[in-house]
């Protein structure tokens, strides 16, 4: 095996799966270039070439990378993965600008293609490797969201991101809400006054918060919106945007009300607070599972507290509907040597047989129609998760997902602008007037003027 990395999720079995799909979705007769037999098109030649690939967060691409150097003797993957897809922008975007340094395949997260699309020459057209072919692969709007303003595709799509709700079923079992998942989808089936409600009949009877802290929950907010941080038509949609400051309001009230952990995001106390009880329920995209579980491992560890005794559970369900966090493409840099063998590693990682290996892996939900229609009828529990059947809720919450146009600075706003002001509430430093007042400012200071 020729790559190496720290796995950060707990794999489980996907031969089944993967057999079922392969049966679905292609022939004994499939051309080795197009991704279901795994060789690049000029693999034959037998010229040894090292690919580089950048992708951050859990990707669950370990086993799949050996798995290609097996199909492809002559290649081999080197992988570098940055912790989270904030850091991955800062690396790409600072290597953008020194002109060099970008491996041939770099993960591109959908918050921040906006910015991308403004420099997309940087990526290759993969119209020129065929990637055209498979367009009606993905969901619609998936492909649309990977072409660029001139009509180049720069990317293939690996991910979305439908949520659902992960949620302590003991916890909520003893404040009298309900444990199983049919029942708490019914509790909490409504919008978001209707979530902080529960909330709040979850703080009274134990006096815990409701949510890790209101970071995640905004983001959720405002994704749920026709238009978010930009109109349609790519301007900026803040400061004088009525709808987004009523929702802030509402949340500011739940905060503070004492439905927030106020926890730092991507850190939860080490990952103990997701065994030791302060907070009930959490933001979930499918790719949220994998960091779940290996945070609440490491907090199990590091509290001395037995996973046995931690029950979460993952409910069909999401306040105010349908809603996507998150997504990724794999993008071929124009600096790589190797475009071409590049482009095929890029397709055959992002081929519906590969998605289903990949989610089993790290929980990340498919863009491909093939694949959500796998993990739909043939869904895997889940342990860490009381055997939810993970696959066939997140194919359900993804009915009705449309994907909402993000600017340039779209994660530069959520993380960088509303982050602090959001840390604030948390906090207790600030109100809803002057939290919303420092957002501004700080959106004046790092967007408007900058």
């Amino acid at each position: 095996m020729k790559w190496s990395r720290t796995r950060s999720a707990k794999f489980f079995a996907v031969g089944a799966a993967a057999a079922l799909l392969l049966a679905a979705c292609g022939d004994g007769d499939e051309d080795p270039g197009t991704g279901g037999g795994g060789e690049s098109p000029s693999a034959g030649g037998g010229e040894e070439i090292t690919l580089t690939i950048t992708t951050f967060g859990t990707f669950g691409y370990e086993d799949l990378y050996a798995e290609y150097e097996e199909l492809n003797p002559n290649i081999t993957i080197e992988p570098t993965n940055i912790d989270t897809g904030g850091n991955a922008r800062t690396d790409t975007f600072t290597k953008i600008a020194a002109g060099s340094g970008l491996t041939d395949i770099v993960a591109l997260e959908e918050g921040w293609l906006g910015a991308i699309m403004e420099v997309s020459d940087n990526f290759v057209d993969l119209r020129d490797y065929g990637i055209e072919d498979r367009a009606s692969d993905w969901v619609d709007w998936k492909y649309a969201q990977a072409t660029d303003p001139d009509g180049r595709v720069i990317g293939y799509g690996t991910d979305i991101g439908p949520e659902g709700i992960c949620y302590r079923a003991d916890l909520l079992r003893e404040a009298g809400i309900g444990s199983t998942r049919e029942e708490v989808a019914e509790a909490l089936e409504g919008d978001w006054a209707h979530f902080f409600e529960v909330g709040r009949q979850y703080k009274e009877a134990t006096g815990k918060a409701w949510f890790d802290h209101s970071g995640f929950v905004w983001n959720a907010i405002v994704n749920q919106m026709d238009e978010g941080y930009y109109t349609a038509d790519g301007e900026l949609n803040v400061e004088n945007n009525a709808e987004m400051r009523e929702a802030f309001d509402l949340l500011a009230d739940a905060v503070a009300d004492g439905l927030s952990a106020a926890q730092a995001a991507w850190d939860w106390n080490g990952g103990q607070s997701f065994v030791d009880g302060t907070f009930a329920t959490f933001m979930c995209p499918g790719w949220m599972l994998g960091v779940i579980e290996s945070n609440a491992e490491a907090g199990a560890e590091a509290a001395g507290i037995s996973l046995d005794d931690v029950e979460w559970d993952f409910a069909d369900v999401f306040p105010g509907g349908a809603a996507n966090w998150g997504g990724s493409f794999l993008a071929v840099s124009e600096s790589s040597q190797h475009k071409e063998e590049a482009a095929a590693l890029a397709d055959w990682l992002t081929r519906p047989e590969q998605q289903v290996k990949q989610f089993q892996a790290a929980g990340t939900f498919p863009s491909t129609i093939a694949a959500q229609e796998e993990l739909a009828a043939n869904p895997t529990p889940r342990p860490f998760f009381n055997d939810a059947p993970v696959g066939q809720i997140l194919a359900n919450r993804a009915q009705g997902v449309v994907a909402q146009f993000k600017g340039p600075d779209d994660s530069v706003i959520q993380e960088n602008v509303f982050g602090p002001a959001l840390q604030a509430l948390d906090q207790g430093t600030a109100d809803a007037d002057a939290a919303w007042a420092q957002a501004i400012q700080l959106l004046n200071e790092l967007v408007v003027n900058n």
